[in-house]
């Protein structure tokens, strides 16, 4: 495969990817601005085409007080069940929230909150049970990754929340997903804040709740501490596998105005 970054330019940041049906589909961050959530499709993970956006009424998406850093965070896409979900966080309004479908060109349902805290939250899938994790801090003041289980008809919780993984030692973790591969569960989130020290860190275990061992290699993906790249930011990513069993990341970075030049103008994008 053949591909230029970024796969989607300009204001574009914390990419999330999921697979149905043979296409593969991305949301991104919208923070203050309405309609919320760009949502975009694709054949083959190079060329994609914006189909719409997830939140589109007021009742989804109250942006009441929303300044710049306000609004929707890091939104997470999965497919379930014929079904799809966007879960994330309406920083200003409600907190953690996810929506739903079951035709991706049409309307998403009414926000259907989870009462867990934190920010960046994502959805897990296995048996019949709905994981729900975001960071931040669970309901005996532990912060970290946080997860519980939830009924997802309802978005209420069935277990307390519980802090699964405190990271690889980097600063800011956030962007927590979970997938499972060969039988082994794969922790994934980022470090080092949203600029010059972004970084994708993971960290494997047995079962959902772990417990998680950092992989020794940490960071798996980041462009910290090189001079001379244009691209930079490396961090906060999603992954997906395509129909011949490989494995493809989605992450954010941003292009500075020259090597040597440490400003941006395009914001975050997808690479």
């Amino acid at each position: 495969m053949k591909y230029i970054n970024p796969v989607i330019s300009g204001f574009y940041p914390d990419p999330s990817i999921c697979k149905a049906e043979g296409k593969y589909y991305l949301v991104c961050s919208s923070f203050q601005f309405f309609p919320g959530v760009p949502l975009y499709e694709s054949d083959d993970l190079v060329n994609w085409t914006q189909i719409g956006h997830v939140l589109t009424r007021k009742s989804q998406l109250p942006l009441e007080g929303a300044g710049s850093w306000g609004g929707i965070y890091a939104p997470t896409i999965r497919y379930n069940n014929g079904r799809f979900y966007m879960v994330t966080t309406n920083v200003t309004n409600g907190g953690n929230f996810y929506v739903y479908t079951d035709d991706i060109h049409g309307e998403w349902s009414e926000p259907v909150y989870v009462q867990q805290g934190g920010i960046d939250p994502s959805l897990y899938f296995e048996n019949g049970k709905a994981y729900f994790m975001s960071n931040g801090e669970d309901d005996e003041g532990n912060h970290g990754v946080t997860q519980c289980e939830i009924d997802i008809e309802t978005g209420k919780k069935l277990t307390p929340s519980k802090t699964i993984w405190t990271g690889a030692g980097g600063r800011f973790l956030e962007s927590p997903h979970l997938y499972k591969i060969k039988g082994e569960y794969y922790l994934m989130a980022a470090e080092g804040g949203t600029e010059y020290g972004h970084m994708i860190v993971y960290a494997k275990g047995k079962t959902p709740y772990g417990p998680f061992e950092n992989y020794p290699h940490n960071p798996v993906l980041t462009n910290r501490n090189l001079g001379g790249y244009e691209i930079q930011g490396c961090g906060h990513g999603d992954l997906v596998e395509d129909e011949n069993g490989n494995f493809w990341c989605v992450h954010l970075a941003f292009r500075m105005i020259n090597m040597w030049v440490m400003h941006h103008i395009t914001g975050r994008e997808v690479y």
